[in-house]
C-alpha cells in the first residue's frame, strides 16, 4: 500500500488505494477520503460558536459513520445521506399513496371484467363471496358500484334508486358527499350531477350537484336485502341510470355486470409496482388531485405529472427496500397501534383487542387541527368507503364496526387452533348483525370451504343459547353442534363484527361482545 501526501493550505488530503490480484488482473479500490486534523487559530473577529450549531468531523449514526471536514461532508457521507433520505421518502410515498392506489384498485378490478365506462355498473346480485379480493367487504348487503369518469364524457348524471346507502369518494379516497338515506335524497332516490375538476360550464337545475377535484369517482352503494336479494336487485335495475349530461335527452341504458362468484382483484400491490401504478394515476388524474406538498414528495422520487417514471438502478433498488419497510409499517400499525393511534381501541375502560376502522370515529383524520397521516394509512390499508354515516352511527340508523386482530392474550390468531367468542343476548342492532372472517394477507374475505365466511342474525341454523346469547367457534374443523367459522392451518385471520341499525346499548358501550379466547 502506498501513501501520497499533498499539502494544500491547511488541508492535507490523503487518498488510499488497495491493490489486489484477481484472475491475474490488478485492480485498485478507492477508500474514503480522509482529512488531516489541524488546529484552527482564532482571529480578531472570532466569537464563541455554540456547540449545537456545529457538526463534528466524525458522527456515528444508524446508517454508518459520517465524516466531515469543517462541516463539509465527504462524497461518501453525502451518498449515505442521499440514499437514506430517498429511502425515507419512498416509505412516506407508499404510506401517503395508499388512499389513491386503493381507489385505483377498486376501479381497476371491475374494469377488467367489463365495468370500464360510464353507464356500466358492477352489481353483486348474489352478494359478495370470498372469491373477490376486496378489502373487508361484507356478505350481507347488496353492493352496487357504477363506473364514473368525467375525463372521458364530461359531467355525468347518476340517478340513484330509492333506499340506498352510499357515498361519493374521489380518486384520492376523499369523502365528497352521501347518497340515499344519509344523502340529500333521504332514501327517496334522486338525480346527482358530477362535475369535472375546474368545470365552468352552465349547471342545469334539478340536480344534486357534486363538485370534485378528480376525474375518477367511486360511488359505492349498498341495498338492503331484508325483503330478499331479488327484490333489492330489481329496485336497482328499475331505477339506476349513469350517463353523460350530454345524453340527457336520450340517456344510455345502464349495463350491469354481475360480480358474484367471480375472481377479481381490487387490492393495491406491496412491491415496487406500487410506485409504477401511482405514477400512472398521477399522470391520468387532474392537477387538483394532490396538494403542492404531496406533489413535491412524489416528485422527489421521480413521480411527476407529465413525466415518465423511470428510476435508475440505484433508485429502483432503494425503492424496493422502501416499499418493504413501508408495507411492514402499515401492518405494524394495524397489529400494534402506538401513540395517537391508540385511539383506535373500541373500549377504553379496560384492555381490549377490539378496534374501530375509523380512528377516533373521524373520516377526515384531523385531530386538534392536525392531519394524522398514520390514522389515514391505518384505515386505507385495510378498509374502504369513506363517509361519516359509517363512522358515527345514530340510534337505529347507520352501521358500526368492531374489528379483532388478536385474541384475549394479545396474540395473533393461529388458523390451526380453536377460538371462541360469546355474543350476549339482546344484540343491539335494529336491522341485523354479522361476524365475518378475513385473510391477514389480502385483508379480503378468508377463502375456505365456506363461500360466505360469515355468521349472523340473517343466517339460518344459527343457534342461540338458552339465555338468548350466542357462542361462535373459529377452528379448522367444526366442533360438533356448535356455530362455526372455518380457519386455515398455517394462516392467520381477523374478524369484523358488523352492527346495522345500531341501538343505544351499542353506542353507549353498555352491551359488548366478549374478547376472542383461545380454546385449550
Amino acid at each position: 500500500m502506498k501513501k501520497l501526501k499533498i499539502s494544500i493550505a491547511i488541508l492535507s488530503l490523503v487518498t488510499l488505494f488497495a491493490s489486489c490480484t484477481e484472475g491475474g488482473k490488478k485492480s485498485e479500490v478507492k477508500k474514503e477520503t480522509q482529512y488531516e486534523k489541524i488546529e484552527v487559530a482564532t482571529y480578531e473577529n472570532t466569537t464563541e460558536i455554540p456547540v449545537g450549531i456545529t457538526t463534528p468531523d466524525v458522527v456515528e449514526t444508524s446508517i454508518g459513520t459520517l465524516n466531515f471536514f469543517d462541516g463539509v461532508p465527504t462524497k461518501e457521507t453525502a451518498d449515505l445521506a442521499h440514499n437514506f433520505i430517498d429511502k425515507a421518502r419512498g416509505v412516506d410515498v407508499f404510506l401517503k399513496g395508499i388512499p389513491g392506489l386503493s381507489i385505483r384498485g377498486l376501479r381497476q378490478g371491475p374494469a377488467e371484467l367489463g365495468v370500464n365506462a360510464n353507464g356500466k355498473v358492477a352489481i353483486f346480485d348474489k352478494l359478495m363471496d370470498s372469491k373477490a379480493l376486496f378489502l373487508t367487504a361484507n356478505t350481507s348487503t347488496l353492493y352496487i358500484l357504477p363506473y364514473i369518469d368525467t375525463k372521458v364524457d364530461g359531467p355525468v348524471v347518476v340517478e340513484v334508486p330509492p333506499m340506498m346507502l352510499g357515498a361519493f369518494n374521489d380518486a384520492w379516497f376523499r369523502y365528497i358527499g352521501d347518497v340515499g338515506l344519509a344523502g340529500p335524497d333521504r332514501g327517496k332516490g334522486g338525480k346527482y350531477l358530477i362535475l369535472p375538476p375546474g368545470y365552468d360550464g352552465k349547471i342545469p337545475s334539478g340536480y344534486n350537484v357534486v363538485k370534485t377535484k378528480t376525474y375518477g369517482i367511486w360511488l359505492f352503494m349498498r341495498g338492503n336485502i331484508s325483503n330478499g336479494i331479488d327484490i333489492a336487485v330489481k329496485n336497482v335495475k328499475d331505477h339506476l341510470k349513469v350517463y353523460p349530461l350530454s345524453e340527457v335527452n336520450n340517456p344510455r341504458k345502464a349495463e350491469y355486470v354481475s360480480m358474484s362468484f367471480k375472481y377479481f382483484n381490487t387490492v393495491h400491490t406491496n412491491d415496487f409496482t406500487f410506485y409504477e401504478h401511482l405514477a400512472e394515476l398521477v399522470n391520468y388524474e387532474s392537477e387538483e388531485m394532490l396538494d403542492p406538498e404531496t406533489k413535491g414528495l412524489f416528485a422527489s422520487i421521480g413521480i411527476k405529472k407529465g413525466h415518465e417514471f423511470a428510476p435508475n438502478k440505484r433508485m429502483k433498488d432503494i425503492l424496493v427496500d422502501a416499499v418493504a419497510i413501508a408495507n411492514a409499517t402499515a401492518r405494524a400499525n394495524n397489529y400494534y397501534p402506538r401513540g395517537d393511534l391508540k385511539m383506535v381501541y373500541f373500549y377504553t375502560d379496560k384492555p381490549t383487542e377490539w378496534v374501530m376502522a375509523y380512528p377516533g370515529k373521524n373520516v377526515f383524520y384531523t385531530y386538534d387541527g392536525a392531519l394524522d397521516t398514520d390514522a389515514r394509512a391505518f384505515f386505507h390499508y385495510t378498509y374502504t368507503a369513506v363517509t361519516p354515516a359509517m363512522a358515527t352511527p345514530r340510534v337505529g340508523k347507520g352501521s358500526d364496526y368492531a374489528i379483532a386482530f388478536k385474541d384475549t392474550n394479545h396474540e395473533a390468531f393461529d388458523g390451526s387452533k380453536t377460538y371462541k367468542i360469546h355474543i350476549p343476548a339482546d344484540v343491539p342492532a335494529a336491522d341485523f348483525w354479522a361476524l365475518t372472517m378475513y385473510d391477514t394477507q389480502t385483508r379480503s374475505q378468508l377463502q375456505t370451504d365456506q363461500p360466505f365466511p360469515t355468521l349472523g342474525s340473517q343466517d339460518e341454523g344459527f343457534t342461540q343459547n338458552e339465555d338468548g346469547s350466542y357462542d361462535v367457534y373459529f377452528a379448522p374443523e367444526k366442533p360438533e353442534g356448535k356455530n362455526w367459522l372455518q380457519t386455515i392451518p398455517g394462516k392467520s385471520w381477523f374478524v369484523i363484527l358488523r352492527m346495522y341499525g345500531t341501538l343505544e346499548p351499542w353506542i353507549n358501550k353498555i352491551w359488548r361482545p366478549s374478547e376472542i379466547e383461545l380454546v385449550k
